[in-house]
């Protein structure tokens, strides 16, 4: 990711688009989309992943180090019980917790 992003400044660094993927057209424009879905499926693919499984992966590693569903929740937009899983698979030790 940083590599990724010292490249993106690299290429574009008055970008105006606040998405972390850009393309040489939607960098110039910071009101379009970030990137087309098929650029990212075709990243992904030749990689051997999917975006949802890089995703998955990164909220486990980020619950991992925080064990923290509130964070988890503000970082990734999850509910509830989608980051109390993700901290209860990145801590099986811990146990469920206590409801209060």
């Amino acid at each position: 990711m940083a590599g990724w992003l010292r490249e993106r400044h690299r290429c574009w660094p008055l970008t105006g688009n606040p998405h972390l993927l850009t393309t040489s057209q939607t960098a110039a424009d910071g009101s379009g989309p970030p990137i087309a879905l098929t650029v990212i499926e075709a990243i992904f693919a030749g990689l051997g992943l999917t975006p949802s499984k890089v995703r998955q992966d990164r909220i486990l590693d980020e619950a991992r180090h925080t064990a923290d569903p509130v964070h988890l929740m503000r970082v990734f937009g999850l509910t509830a019980k989608p980051a109390m899983k993700y901290v209860q698979a990145a801590h099986p030790d811990r146990g469920p917790a206590m409801p209060r």
